[in-house]
């Protein structure tokens, strides 16, 4: 077997090759029961994707990094993270378990799924940009945001109705990926932005967190409380918002600090607390397109009045949206989302924005 190559048992998927101009295909994954059991129907339903996926250059990390990558060499590793998850989200770590059992994987496939982001680190002088998130009050409570990164993994996005948590949720999910951003049926929905400073290392990854934080948290208030306990492996920066509060968090070396928060939000890449600013390690022409689309993003922002065919105007358009160059290296827009959370909706535009048109998710379907 090619290095980097990992194969599993399961059926093979026969799909046509994606192309920057067509809209890639959502699936819904529903998830019930305990852990275990959620962790099983999710490798059942995505079991050809994901062979697929991890046939791909090792879930495609060997298409993005410096060196080829095989799963035993990354062995000791996953196995930290594996401890510290178990330790501090035992319900995350075994819903994980589930995953490989439903998935008929090695359980150390199903945890690098979680942990690909952390595998590849960051290289200051690489990295292109990210993600662009608001959050609003000016009219219904809104929190929208583009979905900016490389891998061209638009053509695995699923969607996760979690219906066997303390509290069901929507979740919008790459490729076996537990947790990633959504909203959950009280109402509180969080979006993330990465950040570049600090040491990363063994923790919880963010996705996880975020998944974490939806299941088991009704409000914003409760959701900052519990992320203020647990140990984060990367920086990052969070927008939460429910039906009566918003605001912005950013975390470096486990610290966090409170942004933003009033009647909007805006945040892209670049750290913006003074405690945190004189840490970034983003690179100057990162740093340049991240200031310009925060500009524009409140720009919008200054309205009266602002709905969900404001956020997609904005996230269809350059600077915010970035369209494919062909590098697979390169982060780009592969979705745009605004989440409704009065209403319980998730409204999707898959692959590039401009170019797909929005599907809708309600948890009261």
């Amino acid at each position: 077997m090619a290095e980097g190559k990992t194969r599993f048992t399961g059926p093979r998927e026969n799909t046509a090759s994606y192309g920057a101009a067509m809209i890639p295909n959502v699936n819904v994954v529903t998830l019930n029961g305990d852990a275990l059991e959620r962790g099983i129907q999710h490798g059942q339903q995505c079991r050809k994707a994901l062979s697929k996926f991890a046939d791909d250059g090792l879930c495609r990390l060997n298409h993005l990094g410096q060196s080829a990558l095989s799963l035993s060499q990354l062995g000791e590793n996953i196995e930290r993270y594996r401890i510290c998850v178990k330790t501090w989200l035992p319900d995350i770590a075994q819903e994980i378990e589930g995953l490989s059992i439903g998935a008929e994987m090695p359980l150390d496939l199903a945890w690098l799924l979680q942990l690909r982001r952390e595998v590849l680190g960051y290289n200051s002088t690489t990295e292109s940009g990210d993600c662009t998130t608001l959050s609003s009050f000016k009219g219904q409570s809104i929190l929208a945001q583009t979905v900016d990164l490389n891998g061209n993994l638009d053509d695995f996005i699923h969607i996760l109705e979690c219906k066997g948590t303390r509290n069901s949720s929507l979740i919008l999910s790459f490729a076996g990926l537990l947790g990633y951003l959504g909203l959950n049926r009280a109402g509180l929905a969080i979006g993330l932005n990465m950040v570049l400073g600090g040491t990363w290392g063994v923790g919880i990854p963010p996705y996880l967190v975020i998944r974490h934080l939806l299941d088991n948290y009704d409000t914003v208030e409760q959701a900052v409380k519990a992320l203020r306990c647990l140990p984060l492996s990367s920086s990052r920066s969070f927008t939460l918002c429910d039906k009566q509060h918003l605001l912005c968090v950013e975390i470096l070396n486990n610290q966090l600090r409170i942004v933003e928060a009033g009647y909007s939000t805006a945040h892209t890449n670049h750290f913006l607390h003074p405690d945190f600013a004189s840490h970034d390690q983003i690179n100057i022409f990162a740093k340049n397109s991240s200031r310009q689309r925060l500009e524009k993003t409140r720009e919008l922002l200054q309205q009266e009045h602002i709905d969900s065919d404001d956020c997609f105007s904005l996230f269809t358009t350059p600077p915010v949206c970035v369209a494919d160059n062909g590098d697979i290296r390169r982060e780009r827009t592969v979705a745009a989302v605004v989440i409704l959370p009065e209403e319980g909706k998730m409204l999707l535009r898959p692959g590039n924005p401009a170019l797909s048109t929005t599907q809708s998710f309600s948890l009261f379907n």
